[in-house]
């Protein structure tokens, strides 16, 4: 199920809607004025990671990318590997 971000376009108030489907999207209102004019914006997405050795502490920012065991950064993706 798609998580989509909105703005509201009265109140200014950013949301996020889960959608059942990214085809069929539901009328959006803002929670806290209920508008209906809401904007869709556009936002990061998040990846997993599938290398259960991975431990959520090893970074390839700066250039400095220690890669353990099974991957690290998404495979290549880094650009350093």
């Amino acid at each position: 199920m798609p998580i989509f971000e909105y703005q509201c376009e009265e109140c200014k108030t950013k949301h996020e809607v889960l959608h059942k489907s990214s085809l069929h999207q539901e009328e959006v209102s803002c929670p806290k004025c209920n508008s209906k004019k809401n904007k869709k914006l556009l936002s990061a997405f998040s990846a997993a990671i599938g290398s259960s050795s991975y431990t959520g502490t090893n970074s390839c920012a700066g250039g400095n990318c220690e890669i353990p065991a099974g991957g690290g950064c998404a495979s290549g993706m880094c650009g350093l590997n």
